[in-house]
Order: structure tokens, then C-alpha cells, then sequence
């Protein structure tokens, strides 16, 4: 297939780019390279150095290159700055969603992956979380996934957009060609990471929760695990499969990415210092507001319905591996 990767020079989008080609398809890039690594794509992948928010650009683009399929992976995606400045996360996120389905209808493409968030159900009532838990954010960045989400829904509906929506937590682990740069790092494993390699020590926001070790669990999924149900995802989109054939009823398919029961922050810590050698410097500080004890999502649906099961559902391999590429590339992309 002729594939379109939005975000592909990011962390999730070159991943993704990576198990694309080695499934045998034709990958380009969209990216506008203000968080993302050009060096981070893959050889011999054409590059678009621009945003996908621009709709006669992006049309242009889908129909010179006869794109089947979008997987977009680009948004911006910081909680703390989404409550700082809403405004760039709904343009960006939503109004920009939009711009691209636009692009889409113009060019013909009628084929998406969105990869989305977990953040869409905000704080649940229960766990694991299913896909019919009310949707109910509670940051502007869950929001703006949560509106796109409904922009892909109804444009199938209406449009016969043939659509898969992945909503997961953490992505955590590396491939040997990429890894995790972000600036700043706002995700635990590689603060953690960071805390040993001598930056400031971690701190544990709260030790008293009532888990087994006392401190909060979220889900973890390894990079790579979350390539692949990208691109079962976008097997799922083809013309006639049932999986996301359109009705007046549903516009488009929905799964949970998890690996079942997530882990603790000390967990986490300890299975930094077992693959390390080293200890995790850290501080226990007070509860963050709004941290709910347990995040844990329910894989079931993509199970049965994309075949999709995580293939490194450990934390030794998903922090082994961001260690052991952060070893080889202490630059990080400057060390490439």
C-alpha cells in the first residue's frame, strides 16, 4: 500500500514508519520538524518537511503520490501546555484534524489510522477501561483527541471514511534504530532513565495510594508493540472489510491498546535499576491533584478484532531497550 504518515519523524510515527517498510509498503512523511527528528526516518523515505494542517498542500501531496491510506500519528500532545495555552491545541489538534480529513475527501483518499490517546476517557469509574467507557477528559489535550475522534466518526458516517481509532496510555521502549527524544521529557521512563544518567533525581509523586507498593499504575506499551497494531489497524481499513465498513450507526472502529495490568512507578524503578546495574536516584513527594490510583486499559477488543497481542509486554524489555539505545546514542539524534 501506498502509506502517508503524519508525525512520522516523531517517536510513535518513526516506529511506525520502521514496521511499514519492513511489512513490504510504500511510506511517505509529513512532518513539520518542530518536535521531531528528520534524522529519525528511515533511509529512502520521502521526507515533507511541512505541517499536515495545510489542506490544498497536503491534497496536492496525497494525490501526487496516489496515497491509499493516512496514519496519523501528529498532534501536539503536552498536558501541562495544553492547560496553558488550549488555543494551539484546538487548532492544531482539531481544526487541523479537520483540514487534513478535508484533504483527504479532495484527493480521494478515503482510508485512515488515527492514533490516539487514552486520555479521552479522563479519570473512569472502573478498570480496565473499555472502549464504551464515557468519554469524559479532563485536560485540553484529552479534549482535542476526543473532538477529533468525533470528526473521524461522522465523516464516516457521512462520507464513507473508512477509519480505526488506537487509544492507549504510555508508549515506552526503543527499536535499535529509534528511541525517545522529547524536550521537554515529560513521561516517567525516561526521567527515570535520565535521573540515573546524573540528571535531577526522580520524584515519586505520592507513595500512599492504595496499590500494591503505593505508588500510581498505568499502562505501558512497548513502541514497536504499538507499530504493529498501527499497521493491523490499517490492514483493517481495506475496501470490504467488514471490520470498518461505514453505517448510519458507526464511523469507524475503536480499540484499546494496554498490556492488561499496567505497573507501578517503583516497578517501574526497580526494573530501571535491574537493567541498568544502577540505582534510581528519587525523592517521594506529596499526590498530584487529580492522579487517580489506577490507569489500566482492557486490550480484549484489539485481541479479538485485529488479532493484536503485545509481543514485548515486559518492563525489563520496554526499559531495557530505552536504556540500551540512549547507550548508544548519548546525543541523542545528534549521535546518530
Amino acid at each position: 500500500m501506498r502509506i502517508l504518515v503524519t508525525g512520522g519523524a516523531g517517536y510513535v510515527g518513526s516506529v511506525s514508519v520502521e514496521a511499514l517498510l519492513a511489512a513490504g509498503h510504500d511510506v511517505s512523511v509529513i512532518d513539520d520538524l518542530s518536535t521531531g527528528h528528520a534524522e529519525s526516518v528511515a533511509d529512502g523515505v520521502d521526507v515533507v518537511d511541512g505541517p499536515y494542517t495545510d489542506a490544498a498542500a497536503v491534497a496536492k501531496l496525497l494525490e501526487a503520490r496516489r496515497i491509499e491510506v493516512v496514519l496519523h500519528c501528529a498532534a501536539r500532545s503536552l498536558v501541562g501546555e495544553s492547560l496553558q495555552n488550549p488555543a494551539r491545541y484546538f487548532v492544531d489538534n482539531v481544526a487541523g484534524g479537520i483540514a487534513l480529513l478535508e484533504a483527504m475527501r479532495a484527493a480521494g483518499t478515503n482510508r485512515i489510522v488515527f492514533s490516539s490517546s487514552a486520555a479521552v476517557y479522563g479519570i473512569p469509574d472502573t478498570s480496565p477501561i473499555v472502549e464504551d467507557t464515557p468519554l469524559r477528559p479532563i485536560n485540553p489535550y484529552g479534549e482535542t483527541k476526543r473532538s477529533f475522534e468525533g470528526a473521524v466518526w461522522w465523516y464516516g458516517v457521512a462520507y464513507g471514511l473508512r477509519a480505526a481509532t488506537l487509544r492507549y496510555f504510555n508508549v515506552a521502549g526503543a527499536t535499535e534504530r529509534n528511541g525517545e527524544v522529547h524536550d521537554p521529557e515529560t513521561h516517567l521512563i525516561p526521567n527515570v532513565l535520565a535521573a540515573i544518567e546524573g540528571g535531577k533525581p526522580l520524584v515519586v509523586f505520592g507513595d500512599d495510594y492504595p496499590t500494591p507498593d503505593g505508588t500510581c499504575i498505568r499502562d505501558y506499551i512497548h513502541v514497536a508493540d504499538l507499530a504493529d497494531a498501527h499497521l493491523l489497524a490499517i490492514e483493517a481499513t481495506a475496501p470490504g472489510d467488514p471490520r470498518t465498513e461505514p453505517s448510519s450507526e458507526r464511523g469507524m472502529l475503536v480499540c484499546n491498546l494496554g498490556n492488561g495490568g499496567g505497573f507501578s512507578v517503583r516497578q517501574v524503578i526497580d526494573a530501571a535499576e535491574r537493567v541498568s546495574g544502577q540505582a534510581v536516584p528519587h525523592e517521594v513527594g506529596p499526590r498530584r491533584a487529580g492522579d487517580p490510583p489506577v490507569l489500566v486499559a482492557s486490550s480484549a477488543r484489539a485481541s479479538e478484532v485485529l488479532g493484536w497481542q503485545p509481543a514485548r509486554p515486559t518492563l525489563d524489555e520496554m526499559v531495557g531497550s530505552a536504556w540500551e539505545w540512549r547507550r548508544r546514542h548519548p546525543d541523542g539524534y545528534a549521535t546518530a
